[in-house]
């Protein structure tokens, strides 16, 4: 929090801060001026005495971005040296989602967020939560030869969370679990067998999982979600088909929060009442 100071104040933390960053940046007086274009006593009197009066915004911009700092800094408007720029790039990053099993990046967050609450709206069926059989039948065609390791590592993934100390919670359409269950949409061309087998397995993982694992049904008629993982307080990313955005700032996780705890809130099938539901979706598979 930035405190309000009068302009004497203001004016002699201006000179600390900058003294700071010149030291800090491992430079000095004579450097500072000539990188921004003034005479070093310019620079020897902004260091100097006792006065209220602050340079002028050009004088204040030059110094900071030689400095690498930010001008609210110097001003004191702001307790974070760091750019706006260095804010956002520590608070949002972007990384390359592969098409495949084997996601490092994933199961590094999901170790980062350890004992927290994990909340989850996934693209399609959870990779965690499928049957050997249904991961060969999506993946194999993008994974090759390294389906068997790919699909060892989703299995790990599920020995990992049955172990960690986080809560997991999923908010998924309901017409994601129908589709699948009628073999219809994406799922066209799965067989029957292998529908039932996968529904039988999310019953029986619902169960024993249960409170730990907890699976929520909304409705996306009037509710909608993109696919994203909230891994406790320390970090929100959202799926885009081909790269994950991740943010880190706190606002921006509390809103997501609140939308997925309103999925939740909303949700038509609880995770007590998901073993019914799926089991007459498995006894109405032809």
């Amino acid at each position: 929090m930035v405190l309000n100071i009068d302009k004497r104040q203001r004016a002699e933390q201006f000179r600390t801060r900058l003294a700071r960053a010149l030291q800090e940046a491992g430079s000095n007086q004579s450097d500072l001026a000539r990188r921004i274009g003034v005479d070093r006593s310019t620079i020897s009197q902004l260091l100097g005495g006792d006065g209220a009066r602050l340079p002028n915004a050009h004088v204040v911009g030059a110094c900071a971005a030689t400095l690498g700092v930010s001008a609210d800094w110097l001003l004191g408007l702001s307790d974070r040296p760091e750019s706006a720029a260095e804010l956002l790039a520590g608070a949002l990053s972007l990384t390359e989602a592969p098409r495949a099993l084997v996601d490092q990046r994933i199961f590094d967050w999901h170790r980062e967020a350890a004992g927290y609450k994990i909340r989850h709206v996934p693209a399609a069926l959870p990779d965690m939560l499928k049957t050997r059989a249904v991961l060969e039948w999506e993946y194999s065609p993008h994974l090759g030869k390294t389906a068997d390791q790919a699909i060892g590592a989703s299995e790990d993934r599920l020995a990992w969370m049955r172990a960690a100390r986080s809560d997991y919670e999923i908010a998924m359409p309901r017409c994601e679990i129908e589709s699948f269950a009628a073999g219809t949409g994406y799922y066209h061309g799965l067989p029957a067998e292998l529908r039932r087998e996968q529904l039988d397995r999310l019953i029986a993982l619902g169960t024993q999982l249960y409170p730990r694992l907890r699976l929520y049904l909304y409705d996306a008629k009037r509710l909608y979600s993109a696919p994203l993982t909230i891994f406790g307080p320390l970090l929100c990313v959202f799926y885009a088909g081909s790269h994950y955005m991740a943010f880190r700032d706190r606002d921006r996780i509390e809103t997501f929060t609140a939308h997925f705890d309103r999925l939740v809130r909303e949700s038509d099938l609880t995770a007590r009442d998901l073993p019914g539901f799926l089991s007459e979706l498995r006894d109405g598979i032809g």
